[in-house]
């Protein structure tokens, strides 16, 4: 990994945000493969114990592909590469639909799916992942693969008639009931969430594979986000809507905001359209600015979410939110120079540090120790919680050092 010149009140940075990729990385080396049963453990507790018998979700487990894909990249580890490998390897084998085509959503402990459904954002987060892998090893059957679930997503899930794309359906890509990510999620047709991560997908997709009709649907996808998704009276991002894009979202959530500034600035330099960059950029620096002026948390976190039935803030302050707080808010002073934004993004990694990361047996807390004085609750490792969100921000707070410099 390439040294970082800086100014001195950026120097420490660079060091520090790749001694924790470091960190993270050499934690799931250690920790995370299923040598019993195959791939990786569904889920590990708080105290590093897997979980017998815990099922295997792609999310996890494409998320899972791309880190060590990326970080081997970075680094030259053979730890790092043989994770990919093994990643690749458990993906392929167990959860691709030989018949049907796209992924499973869910397997049990053994590699036997249990349940079949084709959410159309694990699709897009197997399409990342295998982009990922395919930079690193050259394999052309995972470009393929990548190929293979971009088709699928361009045919089945695209709205024809009122645009965007839709949640989900069955293993025979046939209509499906409930289209729900989890249980925290509302059941409606169409998401922010899920078209921000087809997004993420098409955004990498097109840096190893420049057809024009991968070229035409990242365009397409930032257009969702700039046509129906960015409220551009609050610059908050609506979350949940309908078939015609009737808004039925009960909040806003502040970590997906802060996340989808960036992500859509990355989206377009990938595009490489000059005037549409020029366009949408004041845009996305102003749900930015919204994030920092409504929700910052005293410690310098960002805050969970905002709730409109009840007018009140959600205070948790959740592992993956304090890692896109950190890229978001470096991208708006990259991009803009203006020292509010650096002072953002360096109150949240001091709040990462402090109260975030597990000191003492690795890797990050889902709430923070702000709040779970007596444990974590929650696991280490499970069906959402992976080396993405954190791994990707020391990946990316690296690179907007590096733009700065």
């Amino acid at each position: 990994m390439n040294a970082v010149v800086l100014p001195a009140r950026f120097a420490p940075l660079p060091q520090e945000f790749h001694a924790e990729l470091i960190a993270i990385a050499d934690w799931w080396v250690k920790h995370s493969p299923d040598q019993a049963q195959g791939g990786f453990y569904g889920e590990i507790a708080v105290d590093n114990q897997p979980v017998n018998n815990a099922s295997k979700g792609i999310i996890l487990n494409a998320r899972i592909l791309w880190f060590f894909s990326e970080v081997a990249l970075a680094v030259d580890n053979p730890d790092y590469r043989r994770c990919a490998r093994r990643a690749y390897d458990y993906i392929a084998a167990h959860f691709v639909d030989n018949e049907f085509g796209g992924v499973y959503w869910e397997l049990d402990s053994t590699g036997k799916p249990i349940n079949t459904k084709k959410q159309i954002y694990a699709q897009a987060f197997t399409i990342y992942a295998l982009c990922a892998y395919y930079q690193l090893s050259q394999d052309g059957q995972a470009l393929e693969l990548a190929q293979s679930c971009f088709a699928l997503i361009e045919q089945h899930g695209i709205d024809r008639e009122r645009e965007g794309y839709l949640e989900a359906f069955t293993r025979e890509w046939g209509l499906i009931d409930d289209l729900r990510l989890s249980e925290k999620d509302l059941n409606y047709p169409k998401s922010q969430n899920t078209h921000l991560h087809i997004l993420e997908a098409y955004t990498r997709l097109y840096k190893v594979d420049a057809r024009p009709e991968v070229k035409a649907a990242l365009r397409y996808n930032i257009e969702m986000f700039d046509k129906y998704m960015i409220d551009k009276n609050t610059h908050h991002l609506r979350m949940f809507m309908d078939l015609e894009w009737n808004d039925f979202s009960p909040g806003y959530t502040y970590g997906h905001d802060i996340e989808a500034s960036w992500l859509i600035a990355q989206a377009l330099e990938s595009l490489g359209d000059e005037s549409y960059t020029k366009s949408l950029t004041p845009t996305l620096i102003k749900v930015a600015d919204v994030t920092l002026n409504e929700g910052i948390g005293e410690q310098g976190q960002v805050l969970d979410s905002y709730d409109f039935a009840t007018k009140t803030v959600n205070a948790d302050t959740v592992w993956w939110v304090q890692a896109e707080a950190l890229v978001g808010f470096l991208y708006a002073y990259a991009t803009t120079g203006d020292a509010r934004y650096f002072e953002a993004a360096k109150n949240a990694w001091e709040f990462i540090k402090t109260y975030q990361i597990d000191h003492n047996n690795g890797e990050w807390f889902w709430l923070s120790r702000l709040q779970t004085a007596n444990g974590d609750p929650h696991y280490k490792v499970g069906f959402w919680k992976c080396p993405y969100h954190n791994g990707r921000a020391m990946l990316e707070a690296i690179r907007y050092l590096q733009k700065i410099a």
